[in-house]
């Protein structure tokens, strides 16, 4: 149907038969745009996040990686499918892939004499599928802080603040043993002291949300309409969407996860999600109405770990303000 068969269509209906054929014309016109999303059986693929340029002078690429299931974890080992084409196949990159996209997971020092002609290329094969990230020292490609939390989602596309800018990472410190071991279905103490220069500030149940907003956006004028009560406010989640890139609910906090691992490990407390989960009701910061818990007075966040099939296991610790990261890990060997 083009667009004027459409007009002359819309021109002979009425009332509830006008609505249906708007509706339909709509879902014509974008169900091609759609995509679907799957728990399980889909590959993951690797992704090259920029370069950084250390206080020491030297630079580090940086890769995360998009993992296209919502539920299904995948294993992929280090070596010919999960590899490097530089400096070893091992890079420190993580051989347990968690659901959906995660963002600035590890850094690779950059080689010596290394030019922006030259390539450092991430390979990684899954369901049969082999995708690669392809680093280059290109000046575009370089990223600070402001990038990686306007891209994580802490700030709205195109805002910032001389706050948030001054923004600096937390600290993290695990405390005990870097190397441990443990048994099968018995529970390991795993503890982290996080600190934090309260920046960005941490919000409320009613009032989570980005360290800073677009301005002028519908949601925008919507919560700050003039001598209105705004019921709205207390439940962000029953607004519609009015960013174009994700939205990340700020405050410091601190999750565990399996960075490299086959078997089945389970965290109690519940840990919070460190990939960007953007269901209603997830415990995730990237959910809807999220907000960060209170960290103990003295930092020191504890958890209890289980695992059930023997192996050497990374845990990985990662502090998070909301907008900029610090991580830390353990290595257990698990025997029966």
């Amino acid at each position: 149907m083009n667009a004027l068969s459409s007009w002359q269509t819309l021109k002979t209906c009425s009332g509830w038969t006008l609505t249906l054929v708007v509706a339909l014309l709509l879902a014509g016109g974008t169900a091609g745009a759609q995509s679907l999303s799957y728990s399980s059986g889909q590959a993951v693929f690797p992704a090259y996040e920029g370069w950084e340029e250390n206080p020491d002078g030297s630079r580090s690429f940086v890769f995360g990686y998009m993992n296209r299931n919502w539920e299904e974890e995948i294993d992929v080992p280090i070596g010919p499918e999960n590899s490097f084409n530089l400096g070893g196949v091992d890079q420190s990159q993580p051989t347990h892939f968690l659901p959906r996209r995660n963002r600035f997971i590890f850094r690779v020092p950059v080689p010596k004499n290394f030019t922006e002609k030259d390539e450092l290329i991430w390979t990684l094969t899954t369901r049969g599928k082999t995708e690669r990230a392809y680093a280059t020292l290109r000046t575009d490609y370089k990223i600070e802080n402001v990038t990686i939390m306007s891209e994580t989602g802490a700030l709205g596309a195109g805002t910032s603040s001389p706050e948030v800018r001054a923004n600096k990472a937390p600290k993290l410190e695990i405390q005990g043993q870097k190397k441990m071991t443990a048994k099968v279905g018995e529970p390991l103490s795993l503890s982290a002291v996080v600190t934090d220069d309260g920046i960005p500030k941490r919000r409320l149940p009613g009032l989570s949300g980005a360290a800073v907003s677009g301005q002028g956006t519908r949601r925008d004028a919507v919560e700050n309409r003039p001598g209105s009560e705004n019921p709205i406010r207390a439940n962000r989640a029953m607004l519609p969407p009015a960013r174009v890139t994700v939205g990340k609910n700020v405050g410091l906090h601190l999750s565990w996860f399996v960075y490299r691992g086959a078997g089945k490990v389970i965290f109690s407390p519940e840990q919070i999600m460190a990939w960007e989960d953007t269901r209603a009701g997830a415990n995730s910061p990237w959910a809807p109405v999220w907000a960060a818990p209170e960290i103990p007075a003295n930092g020191e966040v504890t958890v209890q770990v289980t695992f059930d099939q023997p192996g050497t296991y990374v845990l990985r610790s990662r502090a998070d303000d909301g907008g900029l990261t610090a991580d830390g890990e353990v290595t257990v060997t698990v025997s029966r």
